[in-house]
């Protein structure tokens, strides 16, 4: 099925405040005989147009986003910044895919400091959660160079938090509108979701783990009747509301203030918050093998609804102190993020057709994240041959999905059955008809470092650079975390009750009549030995490179780079009485060179080889199942291996102006133990499960294309239009190993001779197109207003491998499209 998506938004107006001040200068005092004159100017190098340059000039390939760009096109956080980017593609709910490939390849930093994923499903913070206001650059890196960690093969982003050019205060907001959400009736969200606390995000307090339970192991603990009605603070009810349009509203002051005659300190503040409505509707079907000769039949079919209403918090502090030679940067950043779900599944499950036309489930969910990051960095120039730099952070990270409610019923009335009329449902005690769930991924600590040394050797001459370049250094991170994964069940102590009719929205009064007549009670039922696990990571990284830059065209860059990885996870298998310490200790040397020859002022030719490593999403290498109500589950493999990646990239870049570009990029990659989702039989009687294994190797290559374009170059009437497109086009195959040959083979292959047919690497798309067309205008009060026309779309890539005789699971090319107009409303000051 395509999916296209159209999205009017979004509006953004901003009002800003610019500060001045007159100096007077005594000139009697300051008389004297002037013998030559020196100009001394500064320049922004977070304009488009220095970024561009800075491209240009650059010995690895690095791509960056700056504020200006941000600013000019609309682009309100950075995952939405990125997709402008040549060969980066956003899948909602699944993060950002760098030439095809999916999130578990990228990497990502804050300032150059590693930055742990704030949710376990996912590699790194799902980057919507950064508004654009604190943001002053965006950096992409699409080839590995020795100071970056060893982790990568799609991308590695580090995002460049703001710095102060000049004094400014600014109110911004915005509105966006969803054509299949904005103005729903009937848009279900938790019961007092879309209140106040929903959105500030402080209606998880109600969905806490009851006390009586909380800090204790679990031992099949039963609910009073009291405790059943009063320990719960919140509800199974959900609210039926009119989706309102997107919103967002940022406040953002930088002041600077002169400490000394060049020193000057730097106090930035802001605060963002960002509220979204989501409605998805389609099928959610899940697919069995009966054997040889047999037709691959539905174990699922269902139609499912999911109504999302997310929030998004932020706030950035920073002070930065700037003198000659001397940096000095504190940040502190916060970020929240809050989403209410509720997902409703229509049909069967179980290959229990007989429920085709009556099956009902739900799920009433909140995900919620919170992170704070506290960083200090500081660099300093010794002299024109020397400088350091070096930097530190702690962040606290958490994740829950606190009480994840399931209940589960039948829309045949009991009596005659009919269907019944609609948000009514039959249900009965007992069996996995009423569960909650209580997730937590924890951070117990997170620390990162980086410390560099730079030396610059040789005679500089009339050059701009010295011939030499070293630089010797060290990054690396400590990441403990602990999870606690709990169940609790509506159970009953009268087998024999009748089937009743419910209001699904509304059955809280139903369901506390029951605990009052001894009908329905609450059970602890978490496994005691696997109700909790703990991940412990250790990397330290050194590394060396040096830059030789013969003559002004020719640059080289050879680095070499030592990772050791140390990864204890925690765990116990099922009903067993002790835990399991699985380690692994883990050396790895990641060579690398970059080779960069520039024709001409217009025109640079690129090389660059590197081995990186891929190491697994928290998810896949947990030891935890995480249910679902579908029965399609997800297990972690512990054992997953790292994978090890071979990059050759070969790249020509064009740049007919100093805001215009084109380029055309080879790139081939070896990922050995290519790690790979893989949809397999459940080890119960029915249901799947979603697990992970490493492949043998895959084998990918394809060319990237890329063009920013004045249209002022056609006709002089469309100067204010730029137009911005890139491509990606990719091959990859995968050879498969001998554990996923075993789970892929069907059993009768061995007695026909059949074999499998190649496949391309899970999670790989052909193809990514992004373009945005822009129209820039100044009004009279010179007020800058621009309207974006922005397009993106990425190929069918299999979702999950199939196994035992079911084809692969694809996820469809989803198109969107995006109306973006930002205007400014005022500007006070000169």
């Amino acid at each position: 099925m395509k999916i296209y998506k159209l999205s009017i938004a979004v509006l953004f107006l901003s009002g800003s405040v610019f500060y001045a001040q007159e100096k007077v200068q005594d000139t009697v005092k300051k008389e004297k005989a002037i013998e030559g004159v020196v100009i001394q100017g500064s320049t922004n190098k977070k304009t488009e147009t220095a970024v561009l340059g800075e491209q240009k000039r650059a010995i690895i390939q690095k791509q960056a986003i700056s504020a200006e760009e941000i600013s000019r096109k609309g682009i309100s956080n950075v995952e939405q910044g990125l997709t402008k980017v040549t060969g980066i593609t956003t899948v909602e709910g699944r993060g950002l895919f760098v030439r095809g490939l999916e999130e578990r390849y990228n990497y990502l930093l804050i300032n150059g400091l590693g930055s742990p994923s704030n949710n376990p499903f996912q590699k790194i913070i799902a980057l919507k959660q950064f508004p654009t206001d604190v943001v002053g650059k965006l950096n992409i890196y699409k080839t590995f160079n020795s100071n970056l960690y060893g982790d990568f093969a799609g991308a590695t982003f580090d995002i460049e938090t703001m710095t102060i050019d000049k004094s400014f205060s600014k109110i911004e907001f915005g509105v966006g509108v969803n054509t299949l959400s904005t103005f729903r009736d009937n848009f279900k969200v938790s019961e007092g979701a879309d209140g106040m606390e929903g959105y500030l995000g402080l209606n998880s307090k109600n969905r806490k783990l009851p006390t009586e339970v909380r800090n204790s192991r679990p031992n099949n603990y039963r609910f009073t009747a009291d405790q059943s009605l009063n320990s719960f603070k919140d509800t199974w009810n959900v609210d039926n509301v009119k989706s309102m349009p997107n919103t967002s509203i940022g406040f953002t002051t930088a002041q600077k203030v002169k400490m000394s005659e060049s020193g000057n300190l730097g106090i930035i503040f802001s605060l963002n918050q960002a509220t979204k409505f989501e409605y998805k509707e389609g099928t959610n079907s899940q697919f069995r093998s009966q054997g040889q000769n047999s037709f691959i039949d539905n174990m699922n079919f269902l139609n499912r609804k999911q109504y999302n209403y997310e929030t998004e918090s932020s706030a950035l502090l920073a002070l930065g102190y700037k003198n000659k030679g001397t940096n000095i940067n504190l940040n502190a950043i916060y970020l929240q993020n809050t989403n209410n779900i509720i997902e409703d599944n229509f049909g069967y499950k179980d290959n229990q057709v007989q429920n085709e036309n009556s099956g009902f489930f739900r799920t009433n969910q909140l995900d919620i994240s919170r992170f704070l990051d506290l960083q200090l960095t500081a660099s300093q120039k010794i002299n024109d041959r020397n400088q350091i730099k070096a930097g530190a952070s702690y962040v606290v990270n958490n994740y829950s999905q606190p009480d994840r409610k399931i209940i589960e019923g039948n829309r045949t009335d009991p009596n005659t059955g009919a269907i019944l009329s609609e948000g009514n449902i039959q249900m009965r005690y007992g069996g996995n008809n009423l569960i909650r769930q209580y997730l937590d991924v924890d951070s117990r600590f997170y620390g990162s470092a980086f410390a560099e040394y730079q030396l610059s050797l040789g005679e500089k001459g009339e050059r701009k650079d010295f011939p030499i370049q070293i630089a010797v250094g060290y990054n690396g991170f400590s990441d403990f975390r602990k999870t606690s994964y709990r169940f609790l069940f509506g159970r009953t102590a009268s087998s024999s009750l009748s089937p009743f009719v419910v209001n699904v929205d509304t059955p809280q009064n139903t369901f506390d009549a029951s605990i009052r007549n001894g009908d329905l009670f609450y059970q602890e039922g978490s496994d005691i030995s696997q109700f909790y696990s703990s991940f412990y990571q250790i990397i330290n990284g050194g590394y060396a490179n040096i830059n030789l830059k013969p003559n002004d065209t020719w640059d080289i860059l050879l680095g070499a780079r030592y990772e050791n990885d140390m990864t204890l996870i925690r765990y116990s298998d099922q009903s067993a009485n002790t835990k399991v310490n699985l380690e692994k200790n883990l050396d790895f040397f990641l060579p690398s060179l970059a080779v960069k020859k520039a024709v001409n002022d217009r025109n640079n030719l690129r090389f660059s080889f590197s081995k990186t490593v891929t190491r697994p999403i928290l998810i896949e290498t947990l030891p935890i199942t995480y249910i679902n109500p579908d029965n399609v589950n997800i297990v972690g493999n512990p054992d997953i291996k790292n994978s090890e990646n071979y990059n050759l990239d070969l790249k020509w870049e064009y740049f007919p102006s100093a805001k215009e570009m084109f380029a055309v990029n080879l790139f081939a990659k070896r990922i050995d133990n290519a790690i790979e989702r893989s949809l397999v039989a459940s080890g119960n009687a029915t249901g799947s499960t979603i697990t992970f294994f490493n492949a043998k190797r895959a084998d990918l290559f394809g060319i990237e294309l890329e063009g920013i374009l004045s249209l002022k170059r056609i006709s002089e009437s469309l100067s204010r239009f730029t137009l911005g497109a890139n491509a990606t086009i990719m091959h990859s195959n995968v050879e498969r190993s001998q554990e996923q040959l075993n789970m892929e083979e069907p059993t009768w292959f061995k007695s026909t001779g059949e074999v499998l047919r190649k496949r391309g690497l899970q999670g790989a798309s052909p193809y990514t197109i992004n373009a945005d067309l822009r129209y820039e205008l100044k009004s009279r009060n010179n007020l800058a207003h621009t309207l974006s026309l922005v397009y993106n779309v990425s190929g069918s890539k299999i979702f999950a491998t199939g196994g035992t005789g079911t084809d692969n699971y694809y996820e469809k090319p989803f198109s969107q499209f995006d109306f973006v107009y930002q205007g400014q409303l005022s500007k006070i000051g000169t």
